[in-house]
Parts: structure tokens; sequence; C-alpha cells
């Protein structure tokens, strides 16, 4: 059975280092990127053919998996498995910085 999606409250400390959490992801085979969304902005309905992790440098985001509503804030890292529908959103009042990587 896959892993669950689940959230890591505190998993990199802040403020967040991108070279650390590239650091880490590396060493656990993840990839990462950088994305910085506008107040508001929606990612909905992906679906990936691997697992994939988030974390927030700077804000805050609304993770949904499949039926399940998460809030991923800096330092926090959320994991979604493989074939999981998801959908993410910007909460804060300004933009929020986050990274991104999957395990190709």
């Amino acid at each position: 059975m896959a892993k669950p999606a689940e959230i890591s409250p505190g998993r990199f400390a802040t403020p967040v280092s991108r070279d650390a959490v590239a650091a880490d992801w590396a060493a656990r085979g993840y990839s990462c990127h950088s994305f910085n969304d506008p107040p508001g902005q929606a990612w909905n309905d992906f679906v990936h053919d691997c697992n994939e992790v988030v974390t927030v440098v700077e804000g805050r985001l609304e993770l949904l998996v499949e039926r399940q509503r998460f809030i991923v804030e800096a330092g926090d890292e959320a994991f979604i498995p493989i074939g999981a529908p998801h959908s993410l959103r910007n909460l804060a009042d300004g933009n929020t910085r986050w990274l991104f990587g999957y395990n190709h």
C-alpha cells in the first residue's frame, strides 16, 4: 500500500534555506524547483507518476490531496503520493514562495 499524504510540521528551520531543502531532498532522491505565487493563485487537479514533496519558504498554502485538506506554512513539508489527485492555493495576503520536488 502506498504511503498516504502527510504534513511534517517544521521539517526545515525558518527562515527556510532553499539550499538546505535542495540538499535534503537530493539525499532522498528528489529534485527541487521553486514557485512564487501571488495571493489567490491556485494550481488545480494535478496527478503525477511519482511522489512529490512541497515546502513553503514564505507564506501559506492550502493543499488538497484526494479528500484531505492541509495547511502548509514556512518550514513544513508536505508529501503527496504517486497518483494522488491534488491542488494547492496561496492563502497568504502576499506572495507565497514555495519549493517542490519529484522523485523521478
